[in-house]
């Protein structure tokens, strides 16, 4: 290609003039002005840049060349400088404004990242200006949604979303049981001017102590509270009274994110629209402070029986602190293992004693005036009180299912008050009236406080449990739900006595005895799993040895000697028999051997609960624990199921308007506690009780295994036994529900019997309720026992023996009873003992049955704490033994106690 140079032109005149006239004269771009342009000597050579010595010499030449310069040739690599009607700018650089360089920019970007003219990691730093302004898009948008979501949301309705509804329970037939809840609650609305300052001091100081200030919402405490949550800490709500008002009043309890957002908004509208006062009055008169008590007028009664304004700040200050979690704060005790009475009052008192000083930190009160109250002490509340209207057995009913949901959903009690809520239980109306009727006609026979002051404060308790689901059919939780509030069915804190020795013997079959030459926690193999008929000392007082064989020593160094009921001697007796007639220093030196931690466990894997069983010592294998009826019937129905266990539980299905929102099939689990044999072991030793030992008085003409049970000084008695297809627990005690300190009184002389035994008014409820509840049931057997373990012998038992037969103790107890049974004449001897007879199984022998030792006649026998059978016609042979309890102990006789 050929390239033409062309001629400059020559001037016209100066100025943009002549420049114009000189861009009219040619057409094209004009090409770049020659070198030494400015002396008009003509182009410059091709591909070479022209030079100007100035700045004032390059515009001359501008002028003269007219028209828009052309970039200079890239190939020239020139530092061109460029007119002011030059073409685009080249990316090197000289001094001129059109810039000269190698090649032409590249197109800049809005947002400069990855960044331009950046390389390796630099490239990916953003700079301060995109973060700046990142940040503040971000706020402006944040802001900008904030605003509108303010304006779009509005506060709703208090009165509709505040309406309540009712809850409906059903039977287990699925008829309905009662509609409670809703309109139910116990709230009574009072204006802030009724409500002390010292109560609205109290919750200000320990709930938000800037709401006067705030906006409604604290957003440090919302930050506080996800921080400590993200941390794995405790759940904090980080909120305002504002937002609780909000929650309470107008939006569900649920904890969805969209829930908490509308709670957010709604409360900063109301906080900048509600007088505060309003809601302060609005919290206090809607906040849960437990014992069925919605606001502070109703909770000043629920816990001091006295209005709302004239609670002092003592008082204030406690249900201030209940505020906090009523179920963990009720120094009554609530529901769950870690709402038991003392830990319950530990955390009251700590509460109570914080807010106090807080509010004297707040400025609220006085430092003197704050320790002035702590100093008077805790402000004790009376005890608790129904507070919705449930008669009857109804109100235990629905409160253990209540308990049962909040337990085990995710639906809270406040949630459960409010209502709405459709409840299937598992619970037998049937059952419910036949054992109801079996225990008021045992009171109503005997129990007759009008005539002897003894009979003052007696207490009945009961349930029935499936086996091998745990379904709760039946309880007995007292007179009425509205006079004695605490259900003696779920709660009784009354020692169980001799019906504990099933889980000491299903231990020692379990993980055996352990061998005396091996250390303290030996391997199953080195262990030797018991018989039943396994023979140990039952004498009185005997000395109670460890493992090992060495004299077992208390914590003050002295000697524990076991005593037997009414003191009597036994002599070697085999474990089956022990059971039978409830003697108790084969069974306490069995839990010894076995180890009393592998007792424990036998009797946590049956289905007791942890928190219910007592501090570990000897005397823990005769029943110093404490199981609630229901979860002793539980324990027993694992026996009648060949070891399967299930938790026992009274609700089936719970339902909202949504639908189904829990069903118990879906949490169900049946576990193999024991080997089926074991199990069954178990039951024929306790079928033994029933056929001929201290259990007599529980036949009802069908297969049953069951145990009696009686505690120092009579002051509780059990039975519990079962069938195969139901199990149920009768527990019998005297205690002034209504006072202050609950102290169990002694039962001796109670209904005109001179003793109270677990053969006595519980074995009578049992079999009376038992008989209509199996009413038209098929007749089940028992699975057989396999024989089972090594027949070994204890301390101080020869493989021979040969010892007296017991000796009657003089008694002129009247039997009461006629057992299935007749009796026949005592033995003069006791045979020694085979895999077949004991020396106390007088019938075994052949030889009759004595009167007053049980078995087939007896009114008394060697029972350790329990009461033979009954003879049939008054007689003055003497009941053995003198029912004090099978729980004694210490060197001097007396139980053992921590």
């Amino acid at each position: 290609m050929s390239e033409h140079r062309r001629k400059s032109p020559q001037p016209q005149g100066g100025g943009r003039a002549a420049a114009r006239r000189a861009g009219q004269q040619s057409s094209g771009r004009r090409a770049a002005p020659t070198h030494n342009a400015a002396a008009g000597s003509g182009s410059a050579p091709h591909g070479e840049e022209p030079s100007y010595g100035s700045r004032a010499e390059a515009r001359r030449a501008a002028q003269r060349g007219g028209g828009r310069r052309r970039a200079p040739d890239p190939a020239a690599g020139g530092a061109g400088h460029g007119g002011r009607g030059g073409g685009r700018r080249a990316t090197g650089g000289g001094r001129g404004r059109g810039g000269g360089g190698d090649e032409y920019p590249a197109k800049k970007r809005f947002i400069d990242y990855p960044r331009a003219g950046k390389s390796g990691f630099g490239r990916w730093v953003p700079s301060w200006k995109l973060v700046t302004g990142t940040f503040i898009f971000f706020v402006a948008v944040l802001l900008g949604a904030v605003g509108i979501a303010l304006m779009v949301v509005q506060v709703p309705s208090a009165q509709a979303a505040s309406q309540t509804q009712k809850n409906v329970y059903y039977w287990g037939d699925g008829k309905q049981m009662v509609v409670s809840g809703g309109g139910d609650l116990n709230r009574q609305i009072v204006p802030l001017s009724k409500i002390p300052k010292s109560m609205q001091n109290a919750v200000i100081s320990a709930e938000n102590a800037s709401f006067y200030q705030d906006s409604g919402v604290d957003p440090m405490g919302i930050a506080r509270a996800v921080v400590n949550m993200a941390r794995g800490g405790a759940t904090q709500s980080g909120s305002t009274i504002t937002q609780q008002f909000v929650k309470n009043t107008y939006l569900d309890q649920s904890q969805t994110v969209t829930r908490k957002i509308k709670e957010l908004f709604i409360s900063i509208k109301v906080g900048a629209t509600k007088d505060k006062d309003y809601i302060l009055a609005g919290y206090l008169n809607t906040a849960y402070y437990g014992r069925g008590a919605y606001g502070c007028q109703a909770a000043a009664r629920a816990y001091y029986d006295k209005d709302c304004e004239d609670l002092t700040p003592s008082q204030s200050a406690f249900l201030a602190a209940t505020l906090n979690g009523p179920n963990l704060y009720d120094p009554n005790g609530g529901y769950g293992p870690t709402a038991t009475k003392a830990a319950n009052t530990a955390r009251a008192k700590s509460r109570w004693s914080w807010i106090l000083k807080r509010e004297a930190a707040v400025g609220k009160m006085s430092k003197a005036q704050a320790q002035q109250w702590i100093g008077k002490g805790f402000p004790e509340p009376r005890n608790p009180k129904v507070a919705t209207n449930k008669q009857g057995q109804i109100g235990y009913l629905t409160d253990l299912a209540d308990n049962y949901i909040v337990a085990n959903t995710d639906i809270s009690k406040s949630q459960l008050d409010k209502g709405g809520y459709q409840i299937h239980t598992t619970f037998d109306r049937e059952k419910i009236n036949q054992l109801k009727t079996a225990v008021e006609k045992v009171g109503k026979q005997n129990i007759k406080p009008k005539l002897r002051a003894v009979d003052k404060y007696v207490q009945f308790g009961g349930a029935s449990v499936e086996p091998k689901t745990g379904k709760l059919l039946a309880i007995y939780g007292g007179k009425n739900a509205l006079e004695h509030y605490r259900n003696n069915a779920d709660y009784t804190g009354v020692q169980v006595g001799s019906t504990f020795k099933p889980f000491v013997l299903a231990a020692s079959m379990t993980d055996g005895v352990r061998d005396p030459k091996g250390g303290r926690e030996q391997p199953a193999s080195e262990r030797t799993p018991v018989s039943p008929n396994s023979v140990y000392d039952g004498d009185n007082k005997v000395t109670l040895r460890d493992y090992d064989g060495t004299v077992w020593h208390d914590k003050d160094g002295k000697e524990w000697h076991q005593r037997n009921d009414g003191d009597e001697d036994k002599g070697p007796i085999s474990l089956r028999t022990a059971m039978q007639f409830s003697v108790n220093t084969p069974y306490i030196q069995l839990g010894m051997d076995v180890g009393t931690d592998k007792v424990r466990d036998a009797a946590l894997r049956a289905g007791l609960s942890k928190e219910q069983l007592s501090s570990i010592t000897p005397s823990f294998s005769l029943g110093t624990s404490a199981p609630s009826a229901i979860r002793l019937a539980g324990s027993y129905a694992t026996f009648a199921a060949s070891g399967k266990q299930a938790d026992p539980y009274s609700v089936e299905r719970v339902e909202d308007k949504n639908g189904t929102v829990y069903n118990h099939k879906e949490h169900a689990q049946l576990k193999q506690a024991f080997d089926a044999n074991v199990a069954n072991n178990v039951t024929d030793v306790l079928e033994n009780v029933v056929k001929k030992g201290t259990g007599t008085s529980a036949q009802i003409g069908r297969p049953v295994a069951g145990k009696t049970g009686t505690t120092d000084e009579n002051k509780s008695a059990w039975f519990s036994g079962y069938t195969p297809q139901l199990s149920t627990a009768i527990g019998m005690w005297r205690v002034n529900d209504q006072a202050k300190s609950q102290v169990f009184q002694s039962m001796r002389g109670v209904g005109g019997q001179k003793t109270i035994h677990g053969a006595s008014f519980p074995a009578q409820i049992w079999a009376d309720y038992m008989r209509g509840a199996m009413a038209g049931k098929p007749v089940k057997n028992f699975p057989s026992a396999i024989p089972i373990g090594d027949k070994i012998y204890g301390d101080n038992a020869s493989p021979s023996p040969t010892t007296s037969s017991p000796t009657p103790t003089p008694s002129t107890e009247t039997p009461s009873e006629t057992p299935s049974e007749s009796p026949s004449e005592s033995p003069s001897s006791s045979p020694s003992p085979t895999d077949t007879c004991d020396p106390l199984d007088f019938k075994c022998n052949n030889n009759g049955g004595a009167g007053g030792n049980g078995g087939a006649n007896g009114s008394g026998g060697a029972n350790g704490g329990d009461t033979g059978g009954t003879s049939p016609t008054p007689s003055t042979e003497p009941p053995g033994g003198n029912n004090n309890g099978g729980i004694f102990g210490g060197p001097t006789g007396s139980r053992k106690q921590d």
